[in-house]
């Protein structure tokens, strides 16, 4: 379960933001417990974070600096020794002074039935990982697995420290083969470190890729398509996904899967109440090709307990089925094994309760705005300590909390009809 995300200098966050899920005093009752205590009490985290902001603020940034923080740990040791020198990464460009300084990933996360919290991260460089450090906090109490840096002398315990005994693998060897630009982390998980694998492994099966508008669709209808054809799965999903195609109103009746050739039909209902089916790619609307493309993931999600990123959660989406898929994730019963939603949008129906009676709480608003400096500003709806009551809608649309663009009523309509300034000589 994630708890929180850390992230500085990638693309337009060039400041130290924290992206955090912990349940505050504004938590409305969807908070689920982690099992973890802080001085004595419960620490609660929300499954459901919504960021809204104006267009280009940053909220996807936020997002995709999560998901190249998997990214790194999945294909440092590997793919990265292709080119030793250079690391990937997407530093704030709007100052050239940032070139120079690290981008900064970490995340909190727990682990495990009796679940232990850990904080993970990394600090990279053109280069070279400049910083990278992994803490456990069994009984509530921090424990040093180790801790690199690149530049640190001799004199103080060089690039590697280990601290106590919480790291039990193979030290000397898994340094000598973690290059500059690859992470401890990965290398650890290339050779079966048990410790490493399990923080590795919730990179790679419990962090989704970021699910975007147009970038990968493709992907994601096969992804859908998987679960109701391949063998192994023997109809398992069927059933489900037909609920969810029914549920949307799409006015599908039933699905099919052809065994031989696995060919998706969809039938529909026809005005004499029968049916007829469609060709799955040459008939069938958008709608419904990004409804079938996100049932794939969000029921893999759900059923790994694992966490989904979402860009841009309303263009896939009617708000009506963006606000389902809200109540899904915070549902216990649809959501037992504590899947995380993390999404951006600019639907501002998601906060308001007069069509879609407010899916998402106070204390799960996260917003972005960009200064003039062009820098992005992540902070909560709660700083503005918005009342239970409060017209969370209405509020968000008059820039209450920010989030909102600077433009006044009918000032693009009057830049567009301005007579053009004739030059004179």
């Amino acid at each position: 379960m994630l708890i929180r995300f850390r992230l500085a200098n990638h693309r337009s966050i060039r400041d130290d933001h924290e992206l955090s899920l912990i349940a505050t005093e504004f938590d409305e009752g969807t908070a689920r417990p982690t099992g973890l205590k802080h001085r004595g009490h419960d620490v609660s985290v929300q499954p459901v974070v919504g960021i809204f902001g104006a267009n280009a603020s940053g909220k996807s940034n936020l997002l995709s600096g999560l998901e190249l923080m998997g990214e790194t740990v999945r294909n440092s040791f590997a793919d990265w020794a292709k080119s030793p020198d250079v690391v990937p990464r997407q530093p704030f460009k709007l100052d050239p002074s940032s070139r120079a300084e690290t981008s900064l990933f970490e995340v909190d996360l727990t682990l495990g039935r009796d679940p232990v919290r850990y904080t993970y991260g990394f600090e990279l460089s053109d280069r070279r990982v400049e910083a990278e450090w992994l803490h456990a906090y069994p009984h509530g109490r921090r424990n040093v697995w180790f801790d690199r840096e690149a530049d640190r002398p001799e004199s103080e315990g060089g690039e590697f420290v280990f601290r106590g005994e919480g790291f039990k693998g193979e030290r000397e060897p898994l340094v000598k083969l973690t290059r500059p630009n690859a992470l401890f982390l990965s290398v650890g998980a290339a050779l079966n470190d048990p410790q490493l694998s399990a923080i590795h492994k919730w990179f790679i099966g419990s962090l989704s890729p970021l699910l975007t508008p147009g970038r990968n669709v493709a992907v994601r209808l096969t992804w859908t398509q998987s679960l109701l054809t391949r063998p192994d799965y023997a109809g398992r999903y069927q059933e489900r996904i037909m609920q969810m195609l029914r549920s949307a109103d799409l006015g599908i009746t039933r699905l099919d899967v052809d065994p031989e050739t696995g060919k998706i039909r969809l039938w529909h209902r026809t005005s004499d109440d029968g049916e007829v089916p469609f060709d799955f790619f040459t008939e069938e609307s958008l709608g419904t090709h990004a409804w079938f493309a996100f049932l794939g993931p969000m029921i893999t999600a759900l059923e790994g307990g694992s966490v989904l990123l979402v860009d841009e959660l309303d263009s896939s989406l009617h708000p009506a089925l963006a606000a389902e898929v809200v109540r899904v994730f915070q549902d216990p019963a649809a959501n037992p094994k504590g899947a995380q939603l993390i999404f951006t949008t600019h639907d501002a129906t998601l906060l308001g309760n007069e069509v879609l009676n407010r899916p998402i709480s106070r204390d799960q608003v996260w917003m972005t705005a960009k200064k003039r400096s062009g820098e992005t500003e992540l902070y909560p709806l709660t700083a503005a300590k918005p009342r239970k009551e409060e017209n969370l809608e209405r509020g968000y649309l008059r820039g209450r909390y920010g989030g909102v663009p600077r433009v006044t009523a009918g000032e693009i309509a009057r830049e567009i009809s301005r007579p053009e300034t004739k030059a004179t000589t």
